[in-house]
């Protein structure tokens, strides 16, 4: 034995009371779906077909879950060959020996980097997920880091106790270890080689009973709001010292459209889309615009949703003036307008609607997402960013729009032509040039007026005196059960 070859995905469907199986609204991870427990899906090369069927008798989408498992063992088939022809060709001990040599070496290059980078006096920052999907928020997410010698820790102890509704992340140190790594290692040294031999330089503190250690059975399905909060978090605690080399805050989430029903033929069809945002203000340039926050996801084409679903895109692209002002922009996010050609029912995960991405170095926040159902009558119907079983009939629309990411430094400071391009490409509106920017342009032709922004600048600057290190937007209000906390600490 060397090694285990592992691999993390995702299938469209496990059973339970919604289709896709991951309802808003549920409040154990009993309505999930179906809880297999570790169970061999092959032995000894041989597949165990009552595991398989078991696992596709569970779901509404059984044809894609079967491609989506062999995928999976066809990954881990790949990797248990790479590395058997390693050690047919440098034998195992020489296999082993580089392996410990790579670890050892990442090891002491992170030692360094603790040393030089992480504070001695322990520093916070606090974010929030929006709500729980039961009306109930919004929940903190705090981290405390420090080092002692070059030994990191990270404790989130201050952070809000397990919520009702499924945004409960139960994170394990391991994972989190890894998400501080790849943060440590891509800000201040891309040249260190990644692998897990840092982990024992690392030590976390995760509260029982909290939002990201919740206690069984508790509701887990939308987890992707507080794991993608998390980084925001983790980049605000590290910035707190050294905010010139950290990013603003994105939008911070896996902004999810769920559609499903029964098609002309009346075959069953099931959609999961991953809608993107605006990727924050960074050190180096502007965030992208309407970009993925995780680099290896694509979106589905247009011309593949409409061939293959019973859906028209009838807008798609960035929505101006949504990033956050800075010296580096915040990206802008998405807007999208769809069009249901079927009778059906959606699902809508998202996040940021209340709380906004926010800026660093006197940066703006990005603004926050929105979610509209237009009825086929001309009604207009706000719907909240985390909500399952929306009943939609041929010829609704869903407006879809994503949060915008925070900015990066003094917005006062970007060069006017700068701001001039983005107004020209319609990222950037002219009153927001004005506004945010203190760019005047003429409204004809967009070319600088040089002395009426000079003016102007200097104005904003006298009148706004020093910027924020951090500039969070409004703390959103308690509702649901947060509210009645809050209630019973002021009484007392």
């Amino acid at each position: 034995m060397i090694g285990w070859a592992s691999q993390f995905g995702h299938t469209l469907d496990i059973g339970g009371p919604v289709s896709g199986s991951l309802p808003t609204d549920a409040t154990t991870i009993f309505g999930e779906g179906t809880r297999i427990p570790p169970i061999k899906l092959f032995d000894q090369g041989k597949l165990n077909e009552d595991v398989l069927d078991l696992i596709l008798n569970n779901s509404r989408t059984p044809e894609a879950n079967y491609f989506d498992l062999m995928a999976i063992v066809a990954g881990c088939r790949t990797a248990t060959r790479r590395v058997l022809e390693l050690c047919d060709r440098f034998s195992k001990e020489i296999v082993i020996e580089a392996f410990e040599a790579l670890l050892d070496r990442t090891y002491q290059a992170m030692s360094r980097l603790i040393v030089k980078n992480l504070p001695e006096r322990p520093v916070s920052f606090e974010d929030y997920v929006d709500d729980d999907g039961r009306g109930n928020g919004p929940y903190k997410m705090k981290l405390t880091i420090w080092r002692e010698g070059d030994q990191g820790y990270f404790d989130w102890t201050g952070t809000d106790w397990q919520a009702p509704g499924p945004i409960n992340f139960y994170l394990s140190e391991e994972m989190f270890k890894m998400f501080i790594g790849v943060y440590l290692i891509m800000v201040y040294d891309p040249q260190i080689l990644f692998n897990d031999g840092f982990y024992p330089l690392l030590h976390i503190g995760l509260p029982e009973g909290s939002l990201l250690r919740p206690n069984f059975p508790a509701a887990l399905g939308c987890r992707t709001h507080a794991l993608t909060r998390l980084f925001d978090v983790l980049g605000g605690a590290l910035g707190v010292n050294a905010p010139e080399l950290s990013t603003a805050a994105g939008y911070g989430t896996s902004p999810y459209l769920l559609y499903n029903g029964y098609d002309e033929n009346g075959d069953f069809f099931h959609l999961m889309e991953i809608t993107f945002g605006g990727i924050p203000g960074r050190p180096l340039e502007d965030g992208l615009d309407a970009h993925s926050w995780w680099p290896l996801f694509e979106n589905i084409p247009t011309e593949y949703l409409e061939s293959y679903y019973p859906l028209t895109v009838l807008e798609y692209g960035s929505l101006i003036d949504s990033g956050g002002a800075g010296y580096h922009r915040g990206g802008n996010g998405v807007h999208k307008l769809y069009r249901f050609e079927v009778d059906g029912e959606i699902a809508i995960h998202d996040d940021r609607e209340r709380s906004m991405p926010w800026g660093i170095l006197g940066g703006l926040p990005g603004e926050c997402s929105s979610k509209v159902l237009i009825k086929r009558n001309g009604e207009r119907v706000a719907l909240p960013s985390k909500i399952s079983c929306v009943k939609v009939e041929k010829g609704d629309q869903l407006v879809y729009i994503t949060a915008g990411g925070g900015g990066w430094k003094d917005p006062l400071d970007r060069p006017p032509e700068r701001v001039q391009k983005d107004v020209r490409r319609k990222l950037v509106s002219q009153e927001k040039a004005r506004r945010d920017y203190g760019v005047v342009l003429d409204p004809q032709t967009y070319e600088i007026d040089g002395g009426a922004t000079e003016r102007l600048r200097a104005r904003m600057r006298q009148e706004r005196g020093p910027v924020p290190t951090f500039t969070l937007g409004p703390t959103p209000e308690p509702i649901g059960v947060m509210a009645e906390s809050s209630s019973l600490v002021a009484r007392r």
